[in-house]
């Protein structure tokens, strides 16, 4: 039942109510004793008269409308969706826990956020994105069961609190979990469009959480659900001892990150970019991470947070531009050839007055082309262009040479002006066009028309974060240049590249090619 309907029913009992409250004696259905009152005045005397009414009062009593009790008007609701707010999800969780305590049962809790919130709200217009959560929590609404409530928390989560059942399990959860997962990231149509969003999920069942208690249960989840997030797009994570102590660790990893700078712990990893046309590897996106001797392989979220927090961006800067200016110099050694080397440049680098004699060093030190180096804008970066230092800055970089790539395309504050300004050569399009643009036309289409323009300005387009086979080809049938993405590899160290790159071409080499020097 929608909100809606749910509330139009509520305002009709208690219509209802109001109808049928008031004197028990001036109800209709009392109508009925009367005859039996009098009767019995007649056969049992005035004694039988009076018992028969006061059978008839307590009947009438007993059988009395129960009034419905007021909706909390003062309770805080999401302005979105009208949900309730995390304290409420609290309460209602804590209630489920006593319940399932009681009778021998077992509850859980989900926790369900959207992959890069930020990029689905820079989308849509401010009513837009209110009717997308509108949407999707009423998607979540209709794969559960009835007795199941769900609440808003932290502005673009939801938590869902699964009333007590005989055994949940983790088998059920993760089932439970996929079922969700599918309602969310199947496209939403707002405004004329469809909306592609990924979404992370945590979960924690009753028997797994710290303390037997409402709160616990949901900050395990919520716990689970930041663990998905890192790993993510689309990932599912469940509450354990471990998800908490690695979510402890990560908390202290700032004081970790000085060492690990130095030590070479933080180094570079790459992903190969892939000609849509000819399949050959024409770059290289440079991803840091961090090899951590007791957690292992860490991803750019931590090693960003972490080094944001100790303060050491200019230093992490300096490290992944000295180990990436090796590795090309490192290629040149030994005659590989992987094209351009993309390389993210923060906002932080951009408002350094001495970014530009920072870069001319490195390239005079590596006897590197400044050509053969792709500077992609991150939307952060693309956002301060106003100001007087990063327009100096950006305007002295491409006059040095370097090739200048901007990220987000189609989801950002990339206008042709901007494109303009910054000399840009390629435009990146954000993997939120990417996903699952095999299945959707209208994503094909908008797709397709990005890529237009992008022609029309002279521009080279590259499409990030592919997934699967599918959407890796359907991009190439619309025109994009280049694809990235963990279907083609994964980002790898220096040691595995040559290998890696070895059986690609071999695998080119092999595939039959049409003579098109021959006719039909």
């Amino acid at each position: 039942m929608s909100k809606t309907t749910g509330l139009a029913r509520l305002s009709q009992l208690r219509a209802w109510n109001k109808r049928k409250a008031g004197p028990i004696l001036l109800r209709r259905d009392m109508v009925v004793f009367l005859p039996a009152v009098a009767l019995a005045g007649l056969w049992f005397n005035l004694e039988g008269m009076f018992l028969l009414g006061i059978t008839a009062l307590l009947v009438g009593w007993m059988t009395r409308p129960l009034p419905i009790p007021p909706e909390d008007s003062d309770l805080p609701r999401d302005a979105a969706t009208g949900l309730p707010l995390r304290d409420k999800a609290v309460e209602i969780m804590s209630d489920f826990v006593t319940e399932a305590e009681a009778a021998a049962r077992g509850t859980a809790c989900v926790v369900i956020g959207f992959d890069e919130p930020e990029m689905l709200v820079r989308q849509m217009h401010h009513h837009e994105f209110e009717q997308f959560l509108r949407r999707v929590s009423e998607r979540i609404s209709g794969a559960l069961r009835e007795p199941d409530r769900v609440a808003m928390i932290n502005g673009t989560r939801f938590a869902i609190l699964l009333r007590p059942t005989p055994r949940p399990d983790l088998e059920s959860m993760i089932q439970l979990s996929a079922r969700l997962q599918a309602a969310v990231e199947a496209p939403v149509s707002v405004g004329a469009r469809a909306i592609h969003a990924t979404c992370h999920i945590g979960f924690c069942l009753m028997g797994r959480a710290p303390a037997p208690t409402g709160e616990a249960l949901l900050s395990a989840a919520e716990i689970a659900a930041d663990e998905a997030e890192r790993n993510g797009p689309s990932a599912m994570r469940g509450y354990s001892r471990e998800v908490q102590k690695t979510a402890q660790a990560r908390s202290d990893l700032s004081e970790e990150a000085a060492e690990a700078l130095e030590s070479g712990q933080i180094r570079p990893f790459y992903q190969p970019q892939i000609s849509t046309d000819t399949g050959d590897i024409v770059g290289l996106q440079v991803v840091p991470r961090w090899l951590h001797h007791k957690r292992g392989i860490l991803g750019e979220r931590d090693i960003t947070s972490a080094i944001s927090v100790a303060g050491l961006q200019r230093r992490f800067a300096e490290v992944v531009l000295f180990q990436t200016f090796g590795a090309l110099r490192d290629f040149d050694t030994r005659g590989a050839n992987y094209g351009i080397v993309s390389l993210q440049i923060s906002s932080e680098m951009l408002r350094d007055p001495r970014l530009l004699e920072r870069l001319q060093w490195e390239f005079d030190r590596f006897e590197i082309s400044p050509e053969r180096i792709c500077l992609t804008l991150r939307q952060e970066a693309t956002e301060q262009l106003d100001q007087e230092i990063v327009a100096h800055n950006m305007s002295r970089i491409a006059k040095l040479g370097c090739r200048i790539e901007l990220a987000g395309f189609g989801n950002g504050p990339v206008s042709v002006a901007t494109i303009k300004r910054t000399a840009a050569h390629r435009m990146r399009i954000h993997r939120s066009f990417v996903t699952k643009i095999d299945q959707d036309p209208e994503q094909q289409r908008v797709v397709a028309a990005m890529i237009s323009l992008c022609e029309g300005l002279g521009l080279q387009t590259l499409a990030d974060g592919a997934a699967t086979i599918a959407e890796h080809a359907m991009l190439g049938q619309l025109g994009c240049a280049i694809v990235q993405g963990n279907a083609i590899v994964a980002p790898m160290p220096l040691d595995e590249l040559g290998e890696w790159a070895r059986r690609h071409r071999a695998k080119l080499a092999a595939t039959p090619r049409i003579d098109k020097r021959r006719g039909m």
